[in-house]
């Protein structure tokens, strides 16, 4: 029997088997380790279910980038930002703050039958009267005012029954916009017949909401049951004026607007019973206007048997018809209790 006789194996082969090997169990060690490292620290920085993590919401923490919309409300320093004051207001926001003194044009829409402001359009009226307006400077810095009658009393029931109607929604607008337009200030007027006045200033809230706009009660035209407009001099109560300047407060607190005339006609201390019981209201400038026509002797004697100046700022009516002789500004100027607002009809 021949013996197989089996050839050596190199043994630069072996090594190289070798080598391979080893290359081999050292790559495999370096993809399990990359593979498993970065997912531990990935887990680390972001548990599952806190924001960063897979399936949660961006962050919204205080390193992300502001709004570029301004926010309202309190400022970076944590004071609240104030309201731009208007125009028709002092810079201290009061109507009557700095020394303002107020003059009007009174009467309603389309018809100088109530008064001058009627006379001709919101333009033409408004350059009347700032001439009327320029002898009142001596007074103080002068604010223009349209006193517009918006409820107007009438002599038949009308198909409500109160003895009074509202004038064109469009001819108030008109009024607003020519307000807005000059800076004026627009007051609207309320002679309510049997209505009860806070029924009828509802109706015009969507004007009241307007910054520039206030309101003035008529209690001439204030009618008790049997009563008709023109007959008798109506009345009202110190109740029924606090409703509405609650309700009138209310409405300037909740639409955050500037302070706003409130005005009671009066010129017979009978007018407003229980006048020392009208609530003074914050966010209202309340006025009380007296509107005695005649000679000055009759119309001084008028006013300083109704004024009440520690309750009330002062206003004054100028009739260019009925009183005899018109007043003047340095007329108006002597009187006392001094008069903030002045008013032509």
């Amino acid at each position: 029997m021949t013996a197989t006789v089996r050839a050596p194996r190199p043994r630069g082969l072996t090594l190289a088997l070798a080598a391979l090997v080893l290359l081999l169990v050292v790559v495999g060690l370096v993809r399990l380790v990359g593979d498993d490292e970065p997912a531990g620290r990935a887990r680390e920085a972001a548990p599952a279910g806190e924001p960063g993590s897979a399936g949660s919401p961006p962050s919204t923490s205080a390193t992300s980038e502001p709004s570029a919309e301004p926010s309202a409300g309190p400022t970076s320093s944590g004071a609240t930002q104030e309201p731009e004051v208007p125009r028709t207001h002092a810079a201290d926001g009061h109507v009557f703050g700095k020394g303002r003194v107020l003059v009007a044009y009174y009467g309603t829409g389309s018809t100088g039958s109530l008064g001058v402001l009627g006379e001709d359009g919101p333009e033409a009226m408004h350059r009347r009267l700032q001439k009327a307006a320029r002898p009142f400077r001596a007074l103080g810095t002068v604010q223009l005012v349209y006193e517009l009658i918006v409820t107007v009393a009438d002599r038949s029931p009308g198909p409500d029954g109160t003895y009074s109607h509202d004038i064109p929604r469009a001819v108030v607008e008109e009024y607003v916009e020519a307000a807005r337009r000059h800076h004026a200030l627009l007051v609207l007027d309320i002679q309510p017949g049997r209505a009860r006045f806070l029924d009828v200033v509802k109706r015009w809230e969507w004007a009241l909401r307007e910054p520039h706009v206030g309101l003035a009660l008529d209690p001439e035209w204030r009618m008790a049951p049997g009563e008709v407009p023109g007959s008798v001099i109506g009345s009202t109560s110190a109740a029924e004026v606090n409703a509405v300047s609650r309700w009138l407060s209310d409405l300037t607190r909740r639409q955050d607007l500037p302070e706003k005339v409130f005005v009671l006609h009066q010129f017979r201390a009978a007018m407003i019973r229980s006048v020392s019981r009208v609530v003074a209201r914050p966010g209202l400038a309340m006025v009380q206007h007296v509107d005695g026509f005649g000679t000055p002797r009759e119309k001084l004697a008028t006013y300083r048997a109704v004024a009440r100046p520690r309750a009330f700022t002062m206003g004054f009516k100028l009739f260019y018809d009925e009183d005899q002789p018109l007043m003047s500004a340095r007329d108006v100027a002597k009187i006392r209790p001094k008069v903030r607002f002045v008013t032509f009809q």
